[in-house]
């Protein structure tokens, strides 16, 4: 089975199996069965604490990295290619325990990204989410900018990108 044939159930296990995640502490409790949102737990331990033993940042960008694109991917299909092409992530406060980031893609922004890839164009859509304790304490604020562009069909010319 191909990973763009997973299903959200399969993936979330794989992803929890998988060494950086399962090592650096990072779970994925929640994938929706209809990839509109995820749930990440970051639990700090002693081997994934920094110096003065709070959640470390890469950590932090790392229990976020993926899923905006898994999300929009699995959303638009086989026709589109989707890229993670940037990230930012600013700490705000220290994590002392574990750390939860929910992603929650609407059909709104599903919908700007297929007006703007409708022509043939490319996209480059921001999406942000909050890294927050148990409290709802922020921690991190990260964002991420995806690349869309629906895929080029044979004999069809590439424009510029």
């Amino acid at each position: 089975m191909s990973r763009r044939s997973m299903s959200p159930r399969g993936l979330r296990r794989a992803m929890n199996c998988w060494p950086p995640y399962l090592f650096a502490g990072v779970r994925v409790v929640h994938l929706a069965e209809d990839w509109s949102s995820a749930r990440v737990r970051l639990r700090l331990r002693r081997f994934n604490a920094n110096y003065v033993g709070t959640q470390f940042g890469g950590s932090l960008f790392s229990m976020s990295d993926p899923f905006w694109m898994l999300l929009v991917m699995n959303r638009l299909g086989r026709e589109y290619i989707v890229w993670d092409k940037a990230g930012e992530i600013d700490f705000v406060s220290p994590g002392r325990g574990d750390v939860f980031a929910d992603f929650k893609l609407t059909e709104e922004r599903l919908e700007e990204i297929l007006e703007a890839t409708a022509d043939g164009g490319k996209a480059l859509p921001w999406f942000e989410n909050d890294v927050v304790a148990a409290d709802g304490t922020v921690v991190a604020r990260v964002r991420k900018q995806l690349y869309v562009r629906r895929k080029r069909r044979d004999g069809q010319r590439a424009g510029a990108d």
